[in-house]
């Protein structure tokens, strides 16, 4: 229980390499945003990345970066007021739940999508099997659970999951230096696609590269950009090939952050043809750089309509075909307008300071709230 001293929080994920993809780098900036509000932070790995990665490079919070065990970590940290996990499934997860629960710490569970209805089925045995044995119970004794978004919600209540659940979406970045009023103009140059994620097959390339295929639009390339995993950016490559998309489709390989910034930059639209997202943190970056956006309706994107700043179609490549031929479709003008749109609605709901103080709120309830008062299926 926090008794006055400054606040303790100790943030958990697999990793916080920049490959690990968008879980790595809300983590980190939640901690930094945090840290430059006074709260104590502790970041932890099992991959020791926590004391290597770059994506706390640039910050300035005081921030204890933890090695070693989980035992050995929390031994160096100190007692905390909260523990905030982020992910489920691995080993590291339960070992966290188990600490806790011997500690007395109470603990957060972020479930990052983990259990949307395309996870469950990828690896679909193994998670089963490990719901019964371990995971199940980890996040009913959890003291709250985070969704990113109201569709995540409804999905760990489908589980059978009764815990108190608290919304946040993820924050963004927002650059302060970009005049979409002025974007150069590229005379004579094809107008360019944008994919920035980890290539795994959750991402739906195929479907994109079947669609583009299929209206082989004359004007415009298609970029994609990211880590390769478990060797499916072979798969892409091949499929490339075969659709004769080799001239009008290229890889950029991952990306650094300034390489990221870029790439969002020199982009016209960009796509996400995603199978399942709990969030997709590359969308409300693409937003903050001024660009519209498709993306499926396998990701909580609704916003997109509503807010008329890109694409929002079913994951399909029926689907997404059709709102490719919509972009296509549209002047640089209606993609200008878009973009502006759709940087208002970033600034507007999705910066990070704002994204920090609901976390530090949720935080703050946790530990002030006794558990025999909590009323279990809540949701804030």
């Amino acid at each position: 229980m926090n008794t006055g001293r400054s606040l303790k929080v100790l943030l958990t994920s697999a990793s916080f390499d920049r490959a690990y993809g968008g879980i790595a780098i809300c983590v980190a900036r939640l901690a930094t945003e945090l840290a430059s509000t006074g709260v104590k932070i502790g970041l932890w790995a099992p991959d020791g990345s926590a004391t290597r990665s770059d994506v706390l490079d640039h910050s300035d919070a005081r921030i204890a970066r933890l090695d070693g065990s989980l035992e050995a970590a929390m031994s160096a940290f100190g007692p905390v007021d909260v523990m905030h996990d982020n992910g489920i499934w691995l080993s590291h997860n339960h070992s966290i739940a188990k600490l806790c629960a011997k500690q007395s710490v109470p603990r957060i569970v972020s479930v990052h999508g983990m259990l949307e209805p395309w996870a469950i089925q990828h690896r679909r045995l193994k998670k089963k099997l490990a719901w019964h044995l371990y995971q199940k119970k980890d996040l009913q004794d959890a003291l709250l659970l985070h969704s990113t978004a109201p569709t995540e919600t409804v999905s760990l209540a489908q589980a059978g999951l009764t815990n108190e659940i608290v919304t946040i979406p993820n924050g963004t970045d927002i650059p302060d230096d970009l005049d979409l009023q002025d974007k150069p103009t590229r005379s004579g140059e094809k107008r360019k696609a944008l994919f920035l994620s980890r290539i795994h097959p959750k991402k739906g390339l195929p479907m994109l590269l079947e669609a583009w295929a299929a209206l082989q639009p004359e004007n415009w390339v298609l970029e994609i950009a990211g880590p390769d995993e478990g060797g499916h950016k072979a798969e892409v490559a091949a499929l490339i090939e075969t659709l004769g998309l080799s001239d009008d489709v290229s890889f950029l390989g991952a990306l650094n952050e300034t390489e990221t910034s870029n790439a969002y930059r020199a982009a016209d639209m960009f796509v996400l043809p995603t199978h399942s997202e709990n969030f997709g943190m590359v969308v409300t970056e693409a937003l903050a750089h001024g660009l519209p956006v498709l993306t499926t309706k396998g990701a909580p994107w609704s916003e997109l309509e509503s807010e008329r700043c890109g694409w929002w179609v079913p994951p399909t490549v029926e689907g997404i075909h059709m709102g490719l031929q919509q972009a296509f479709n549209a002047s640089a003008q209606e993609h200008l307008e878009m973009g502006l749109r759709g940087r208002e609605l970033v600034l507007r709901a999705y910066a990070w300071a704002p994204v920090a103080q609901q976390f530090l709120e949720a935080y703050n309830r946790v530990i002030s709230t006794p558990l025999a008062g909590r009323s279990k299926g809540d949701v804030i």
